[in-house]
């Protein structure tokens, strides 16, 4: 299975509109990730490691608790 990587940053930005972190492997995820955050001007904390990079949310108050963090099917997007 082909996965695109557009698709994946764009999943990931969800996770991180619904208050959950998220995790990139690659440069190349990442990268898409932090324009995305930066055009919707979404307040993260980006810890950047040996093994990737981690997206952490700033605690705004508006996380959908009842939204699963994982489902790129969820209506919660």
């Amino acid at each position: 299975m082909i996965i695109s990587r557009k698709k994946l940053a764009k999943a990931k930005v969800e996770k991180l509109k619904r208050g959950y972190s998220a995790y990139a492997e690659t440069e190349e995820v990442a990268g898409l990730i932090e324009k995305e955050l930066g055009r919707i001007e979404l307040p993260v904390f980006v810890d950047r490691t040996q093994l990737g990079y981690w997206f952490i949310p700033e605690d705004n108050g508006t996380t959908a608790p009842n939204c699963p963090p994982d489902n790129l099917d969820s209506p919660c997007t």
